[in-house]
């Protein structure tokens, strides 16, 4: 095993323990709005796996930038519709119309 991949599952390991870390601090009042805006920090992974898949010569390469593009994909996504539901809370909604009594 070379030391390049060492240090990057070391640098992967550190880096789960520090995300849920981080992530369970958070009061569930923040949770919705901070995963939300978080989730579309991912189109840089996105960019990532399209520089890996470039780059891949051989398959190992390839299915790991291929998962890295679906799972990135998929929280874009997934980020998105919910901070579009977020957002809709905070639309006005329209006022009944008042029926006119011709009395």
């Amino acid at each position: 095993m070379n030391l390049s991949l060492v240090i990057e599952l070391t640098i992967l390991v550190l880096a789960i323990f520090l995300g849920f870390e981080v992530i369970s601090k958070v009061p569930a009042m923040l949770h919705t709005p901070l995963m939300s805006g978080t989730n579309f920090i991912h189109g840089i992974i996105i960019v990532g796996a399209i520089i890996v898949l470039g780059e891949a010569d051989d398959t190992f390469l390839q299915v790991i930038g291929f998962i890295a593009m679906v799972l990135a994909t998929a929280n874009v996504v997934g980020g998105w519709f919910v901070t579009d539901r977020m957002l809709e809370m905070f639309k006005k909604r329209p006022e009944p119309k008042k029926e006119s009594s011709d009395t």
